[in-house]
């Protein structure tokens, strides 16, 4: 049995986990997040433990226990604490303004970019140089950020765009005459 799998999820107080049939919905203070479960895992909840047993006894049911346990394991701690990614803007005059649910960037073009925040993420700018992506979903938090890096990754050689906060960007030497 996959080891993932086999550690059980302590449900903590005030998020509700419901088990239907075909879904899994976790709600607490954050939000409420809903995914379909696999059918080759059966799911469990005992007074405020989650428990995941594969459906049979093959290899395809026992690694989708350990991903099922990591998923809703990520649920119940996005609607609980939440996620969050940083990202620096590194570049002269490259600036960052959060206006509600749109992000206004500046960096380097000729045109200010605005990107649009889907429903339960929220960005905040501390500091202009400074974005912080917040929200229950930790796919929806990576991929939103990965979204907005790739609108001008950094580059090699100055090493100038958008990074993550923890990334480090391993400059090119330039050519030599």
């Amino acid at each position: 049995m996959s080891r993932v799998g086999k550690m059980p999820i302590a449900v903590p107080q005030g998020v509700d986990v419901s088990i239907n049939a075909d879904q899994i919905s976790v709600k607490g203070p954050q939000g409420t997040l809903t995914r379909a479960v696999n059918g080759l895992v059966n799911v469990k909840n005992d007074a405020g433990t989650l428990t995941f047993v594969p459906a049979n006894e093959s290899t395809e049911a026992d690694a989708m226990s350990g991903t099922m346990r990591a998923l809703v394991a990520n649920m119940v701690n996005g609607v609980s604490k939440g996620f969050e990614r940083k990202l620096t803007l590194v570049g002269v005059g490259f600036r960052a303004a959060a206006q509600g649910s749109k992000l206004n960037l500046q960096i380097g073009f000729s045109h200010p970019v605005v990107k649009d925040m889907p429903a339960g993420i929220t960005v905040q700018t501390p500091t202009q140089t400074e974005i912080l992506i917040k929200g229950a979903d930790r796919q929806v938090v990576g991929q939103i950020a990965a979204e907005v890096r790739a609108i001008r990754p950094p580059e090699p050689y100055k090493g100038k765009g958008i990074r993550y906060a923890e990334e480090r960007v391993v400059l090119k030497e330039t050519k030599k005459k």
